[in-house]
């Protein structure tokens, strides 16, 4: 039997990556620059301060972007795992269920809530009595208050 074609899972899409390629555009771009700046002059100048700030500042937020992005895919695979996994286990379930109630299954069936009738079996001694049919003096411990 052919498996059913199931939705994708969210996967962290264009928006991310565009988030990450700009970032790394920008720092390759700074890194060139620091680059250039260097090769030309034998003096540190506020330049290549500039160009050494945005190197470092870019290429760490690429990396973050992209770790992130990363971890966002991960754990989109993972939800979707979950989520199979817990459609397989109640499918599997409620097969096992209609199994065991034909005599032919292993498997216990799941007990079901009993009637009113019955809970008031399963307590011997005790007897039920609704609140609305109580005399003022029992709510009140035998006292009248309405006086």
């Amino acid at each position: 039997m052919a498996e059913p074609s199931r939705p994708q899972p969210y996967q962290p899409g264009a928006v991310s990556l565009f988030f990450v390629a700009k970032a790394g555009v920008f720092a390759a771009a700074f890194w060139i620059w620091l680059l250039v700046l260097v090769l030309r002059t034998d003096s540190a100048t506020g330049l290549q301060v500039l160009a050494a700030t945005g190197t470092i500042t870019t290429t760490l937020v690429a990396v973050v972007l992209g770790a992130r992005m990363a971890l966002q895919h991960n754990a989109a695979v993972r939800h979707a795992e979950v989520k199979k996994l817990l459609v397989d286990i109640s499918w599997n379930a409620f097969a096992a269920a209609g199994n065991a109630e034909a005599g032919g299954g292993r498997v216990v069936p799941f007990p079901t809530a009993p009637g009113d009738g019955e809970r008031a079996a399963q307590r011997p001694g005790v007897d039920r009595v609704p609140v609305h049919d109580r005399g003022a003096g029992e709510r009140n411990g035998g006292r009248d208050r309405r006086r």
